[in-house]
This record gives structure tokens, sequence and C-alpha cells, in this order.
């Protein structure tokens, strides 16, 4: 396996338009690291370029000590996997796995070691002699992904390989792979759209926004310190609530609610996920709201509260059994140690809460 190196990596299309935006990124050897944001925020551009699919604007692209940067695609020595399994139909399960060695001229005892290697490790030795037809879709994305192991490249690519299978078999097949990865210490690059695959797959996380990387770190950094509003909404669910509030004489508001704070006056946007706010009598509340919309999750309600103009909508988890009715009025608590505080533009900044009396 080997390390991956991007730097300044930029990719330009015609018009201006910029797909890629001068990004630094180093894959460490052995490495699980997921590239995830919205559609168009240059993820799967960049995992292109990596590929040799995509030839970048500028920029450099380095897989171990080789710099790779304008080499052909199969110069490269990665594997990709893509979100179509793309096997053929018409070949079992073993000479899917065997093909890419075949047309490689690999030996038959090598391609033999590492087809039995591969489907060990993927526990795909009970199915070699059937054809894809009789898979189910997590199992023939295992033989995907075996297709590229057998290779045995210094970088592992792939591209939204879980979106076309259903929920259920999406969870089931994430933990597989992380296990697989971690069993034989895979270099992987991995893009996804799914902020909830990116966390439990990934070593570390890269979150782009209009083909930048808004913030690398690992899951659950992410999640406690979110570096801006685009993140703090982006990671985790239910997604944070962002209230935008005014700062006067020490004290942040936003329609009913009021939250002392310590920083100059001005606008800021207060974070605080659905768990770390509670629903109180109307009294004893920092704010209190409408009950708009209650949703039944499960072990969960996500009730919609809404406090005033400022901001219509406060998301908050309460237990299933609460006795709750849309349309009541109820008093929100805000836990202070577990408030985000971002500038106007939403750039975290710091700044400290204090406890306001009576809540």
């Amino acid at each position: 396996m080997a390390t991956l190196h991007l730097d300044q990596l930029t990719k330009t299309y015609p018009g201006g338009t910029h797909a890629v935006d001068h990004i630094d990124l180093d894959v460490a050897d052995g490495e699980l690291l997921v590239l995830v944001g919205p559609s168009g925020c240059g993820k799967s551009t960049t995992m292109r370029m990596v590929a040799g699919l995509e030839r970048p604007t500028s920029g450099k692209i380095a897989i171990g000590d080789r710099d790779v940067t304008f080499m052909r695609a199969q110069e490269r020595d990665v594997a990709m996997v893509f979100q179509s399994y793309a096997l053929y139909p018409h070949k079992t399960v073993r000479d899917n796995l065997a093909f890419g060695l075949r047309m490689r001229g690999a030996s038959r005892d090598e391609i033999e070691r590492k087809v039995a290697d591969a489907a060990r490790v993927l526990e795909l030795e009970p199915l070699l002699d059937r054809k894809p037809r009789a898979l189910s879709g997590g199992q023939r994305q295992r033989v995907a992904l075996g297709r590229a192991i057998v290779r045995s490249p210094q970088l592992f690519l792939l591209d939204e390989p879980l979106s076309n299978l259903d929920a259920r078999l999406r969870v089931q097949t994430r933990t597989e792979l992380a296990r697989i990865q971690r069993r034989i210490g895979a270099t992987m690059l991995y893009v996804t759209h799914d902020q909830e695959e990116a966390m439990t797959l990934g070593d570390r996380v890269a979150v782009m926004r209009a083909g930048r990387i808004e913030q690398l770190a690992p899951p659950l950094e992410l999640y406690r310190r979110p570096a801006s509003t685009f993140v703090a909404g982006f990671v985790g669910s239910p997604a944070m609530n962002l209230l935008r509030c005014t700062v006067e004489d020490g004290t942040a508001r936003a329609g009913e609610l009021a939250i002392p704070i310590d920083a100059g006056a001005g606008e800021v946007v207060l974070g605080i996920r659905p768990p770390d706010v509670e629903l109180v009598a109307p009294e004893r509340g920092d704010a209190r709201g409408k009950l708009e919309v209650i949703e039944a999750l499960g072990r969960d309600l996500l009730c919609h509260v809404d406090l005033g103009a400022a901001t219509s909508d406060l998301r908050v988890l309460a237990p299933a059994d609460a006795e709750l009715r849309e349309g009541d009025v109820v008093g929100v608590v805000l836990r202070r140690d577990h408030l985000h505080v971002f500038d106007a533009e939403g750039r975290r900044i710091t700044a400290r809460t204090r406890a306001a009396s009576g809540t």
C-alpha cells in the first residue's frame, strides 16, 4: 500500500467553473479517508483526477513516492470500485475475480492463489461457482471489491459503492467493508454524499463544499467541533439547529430566545444539536414556543418548536413516551456546555455562554 498526496489540485472547466479549487490533502498508508459533501461539491471529480480519468488543470498528485499527475490511468496502480457493480453476467464469481489477472498475463498459480485469498477475506468461498444473477446486492458489491483486491493495488478508490443498495443492506455492507479494510490494511479514498456512511467508515473525513475542503478531521471531531455552519448543518442527524442571533448587552437574542453570552455586539449564529435541547414547562425555559410538528422516530420524538419570527423551527429530541401534542406551548432549555458559536459568515468562533438564572 502507499500514501496519497494532493498539492493545490485544481480542475477548472471551460467557462471558468472551478469543480475542484486548490485542494491540499494527505492520505496515510493504510488509512480510509472519506470525501463527503452534497452533489456538485467536487468529490467525484477529485477522485477521477486521482484515478487518471480526469486531467487536472493544475496541481500535483503523488501516490507513494511517484508523481502520477500526468500518468495514464493504467500506469497508476490504483483500483476503482464504482456505484455500478459492472460484473460480467455470464461469468461465475471465480471468473469475475480472475478476469483482470488473466488480462494482465498472470500465471495460473498466481490467479488461483489471489482469487482464493480474496474469496476467504470477503467470505465468497461458497459463492465462487455462482453467476451474478444468483447473488444479492451486497454479495455483488463484495465481488466488485474482490476484483479490486486481487490486483493488490497501492490505492483503492471507491466512488459511492453502496448507493445502489437498500437501507438495511447498506448498513450491513458498510460494516463488512470497514472490517475488510482493516483486515487487509488497504489505503482507501472513499466518496459518498451520505454523511452517516462517512462518519461510520472514515478514519478521517473531508467535508467538501464548492470545490474546497471545508473541514478535515476524525468523525467525532467533525461532530463535536464543526469548523463552520456548513459542516455543523451537514454532519449529524437530525441536523444541528442554527439560530441567527443579535448580541446586545451580553445577550444573544432570536425571537423568544435569550442566551447570555460572552461575545461582542453584532450578529452570531448559535448552534445546538436536537438531543441537547430539553422541553420544559413554558415558564422555565430559555424561550417558549408552540409545538408545530411531532415526528415519531421510534425510541424518540423529533419535535419542531416555533419560537417566533426570528427562527421558526427549533428541532428537539424528546423520549417517545413523552406526553406531547401538536399545538402545545412548551419551554426550551439549551444546554450551555453544548452550544456552538459561529460568526455572521458562518465560521466557528470562541465564545462562552453564561448560565441563565432560573433555568
